[in-house]
C-alpha cells in the first residue's frame, strides 16, 4: 500500500458539517486512491453524512479524532447500497448474506484499513430483517421466543421489500485479504455493526461498539485477531465467531485469537456515555441480556484453532460454544476469563440437531475444548455450567481446570430431567432450570476436571454436579 499519498475528502468536496450528503465525495476520494495505486483516505474534524461507501483495495479510510462518519437516514437524500441478488438464501438470514446495504463495505479486496481514533453514528441503520426461509424451521428461534404472538415476530424480522433502501450493517466485508480495522468507535452498528465473511488475515484491535444487535460477527474467517475491543450488545451476541453458509458455501472459521476483551449487556449507548445503565433486563428473545462470546449458532462449517484469552465478561451470558448445523469444532483453548453478574450459564457447549443445511446434513462435533482459569460470580441460580450433547453425538475431550463459579442465589426444587431437544435453538435457558445447580455434563466423553470450584448464595436442593451418560476423570470438586 502507498501510505504516503493522501487524499482529504474535503479537497473532493465534502462539507463536514453533519447537514450536506458528503457520502459521493468521499466515495470520489477512494476511488482516486485506488487508481492511485493506494494511499489514504482522510476525514478531518467534522460530521460526514453518508450513504454506502465502497472500499477499494489499498486504500486506508482514516477517520480522525474528532471526526464522525454518520449514517444517513433513508429519504430524499437517497438510500443505501441494495442488498445483491444472490438468489433464494435458504439457510441464512437476510443480515448474513448480504454485504452492499452496509455503510461501509468491501467485496474481493486487498490490504484495506478502516482506522483513525474517530467515530461512526449508525443511529439511522436498522438493526431488523427478514429470517431464513429455511422449510423445517425448527430450531430457527430460540425455545424462549415460543410465547411470542406473529405480529410481535414480524416486528423484529421485516420483509425482503420492507428492507429496500435501508442500511443493516456500519461495516461488512466478504472475500477480502489483509484487512486491519482498529481505533474506531461504532455507535449503534445496525443488525450486525461489523460483519467479516470469508476474510484472511484480518486485525481487529482496540475497538468501542455500542450497538442494539451483534457486534463483531466473523463468518468463516482465516486467521484473525481480536484484541482490546470493548463491545457492549444488551441485545444479540458480542463478539460471535461462525461458520455460516451465508456465502454459499461451506467454509471454515480458522487460527482465531479473541484476547484482552471486554463484552458487556449495558443498556444501549450507556458503556459510551459512561453510565453503564441496568434497566433492560430482558433481550428480544426474551431471555436475559446478551453481550457475550460465542462460537456458533450457525456452525455448517467447522471451527479449528480458536483462543480466547485474558477476557472480561459483565453483564452478560457466559461463554458459549455451539455446533448444531453440521460443523465441527476442534481445538479451542479458553485461558484467564472472569465473568460479573452472568444472566443464563456461565459455560454452555451444546452439540446439536438443528442441521439448517442442504438435505443431508448430519450432525457435527465438538472435541478438544480446554478452559485454563475461569472465574464467574452472580450466576444466574437456574443455569448450572453445562456440557450437553446428544444420544449418539458425544461431545469428546473436553478440560476444566482452575474454574470458579459463584451463583447469585438458589432454586427451592429439582426439576425433572431435561428433553434431548435435539433440534432445538441453542440457548442455556432451552432446557429450563438445570437438575444441577454447579455442573451438568450429558452425553460426554473423556471430561476431565481439576480445580473446579463452585459455591452459592442460599440453600439449592439440587446436587452440585450431575454428570448423565458422561465420563469424567480427575474431579477434585471444592
Amino acid at each position: 500500500m502507498k501510505t504516503g499519498l493522501s487524499f482529504d475528502v474535503r479537497t473532493h468536496g465534502a462539507t463536514g458539517t453533519g447537514v450536506a450528503l458528503d457520502g459521493p465525495a468521499i466515495q470520489s476520494a477512494i476511488t482516486a486512491a485506488h487508481a492511485a495505486g493506494g494511499g489514504i483516505v482522510a476525514l478531518p474534524p467534522g460530521r460526514y453524512l453518508s450513504f454506502s461507501l465502497r472500499l477499494l483495495s489499498r486504500v486506508t479510510l482514516a477517520i480522525e479524532p474528532g471526526a464522525t462518519l454518520v449514517a444517513a437516514t433513508p429519504g430524499p437524500l437517497g438510500s443505501y447500497d441494495l442488498a445483491e441478488d444472490r438468489g433464494a438464501q435458504l439457510y441464512q438470514d437476510f443480515g448474513h448474506s448480504h454485504w452492499h446495504n452496509s455503510l461501509i463495505w468491501a467485496e474481493d479486496a486487498e490490504d484495506i484499513a478502516i482506522l483513525g481514533g474517530g467515530r461512526i453514528d449508525g443511529h439511522a441503520l436498522t438493526r431488523d430483517g427478514p429470517g431464513t426461509p429455511w422449510k423445517p424451521q425448527s430450531g430457527e428461534r430460540p425455545l424462549s421466543m415460543a410465547t411470542m404472538s406473529v405480529e410481535e415476530v414480524a416486528q423484529l424480522e421485516r420483509t425482503p421489500d420492507a428492507m429496500r433502501g435501508l442500511g443493516n450493517k456500519a461495516i461488512a466485508l466478504a472475500h477480502c485479504r489483509r484487512v486491519d480495522i482498529r481505533d474506531l468507535t461504532i455507535d449503534r452498528g445496525g443488525h450486525i455493526a461489523l460483519l467479516a465473511g470469508e476474510v484472511e488475515d484480518l486485525t481487529l484491535s482496540r475497538l468501542t461498539i455500542d450497538t442494539i444487535r451483534d457486534g463483531i460477527d466473523l463468518d468463516c474467517v482465516r486467521r484473525a485477531s481480536v484484541e482490546g475491543c470493548r463491545v457492549n450488545a444488551p441485545n444479540d451476541d458480542a463478539i460471535v465467531l461462525k461458520t455460516s453458509l451465508g456465502l454459499g458455501q461451506r467454509s471454515a472459521c480458522e487460527d482465531v485469537n479473541i484476547r484482552d476483551c471486554t463484552v458487556t449487556g449495558y443498556d444501549a449507548g450507556t458503556m459510551l456515555d459512561g453510565t453503564f445503565g441496568r434497566t433492560q433486563d430482558i433481550a428480544p428473545d426474551r431471555d436475559r441480556v446478551t453481550g457475550r462470546i460465542k462460537l456458533g449458532t450457525e456452525s455448517n462449517g467447522d471451527f479449528r484453532r480458536i483462543r480466547v484469552e485474558g477476557c472480561r465478561f459483565e453483564r452478560s451470558r457466559g461463554l458459549a460454544i455451539e455446533s448444531v448445523d453440521g460443523g465441527t469444532i476442534e481445538d479451542v483453548h479458553v485461558a484467564g476469563v472472569t465473568m460479573d453478574e452472568v444472566t443464563t450459564a456461565p459455560l454452555f457447549l451444546r452439540l446439536g440437531a438443528r442441521l439448517r443445511g442442504p438435505e443431508g446434513t448430519t450432525p457435527g462435533a465438538i472435541r478438544g475444548v480446554a478452559i485454563d482459569g475461569l472465574s464467574a460470580a452472580g450466576i444466574d441460580p437456574r443455569f448450572a455450567a453445562t456440557i450437553a450433547g446428544i444420544p449418539g453425538h458425544a461431545i469428546e475431550d473436553v478440560r476444566l481446570s482452575d474454574v470458579a463459579l459463584h451463583y447469585a442465589g438458589a432454586i427451592d426444587s429439582v426439576p425433572a430431567d431435561p428433553p434431548e431437544l435435539a433440534d432445538a435453538y441453542p440457548e442455556p435457558s432451552m432446557f429450563g432450570p438445570s437438575p444441577a445447580w454447579g455442573l451438568w455434563a450429558r452425553h460426554v466423553r473423556g471430561l476431565n476436571i481439576r480445580g473446579l470450584r463452585l459455591s452459592r448464595d442460599g440453600e439449592d436442593s439440587r446436587p452440585r454436579v450431575r454428570l448423565d451418560d458422561a465420563e469424567a476423570t480427575g474431579s477434585d470438586f471444592t
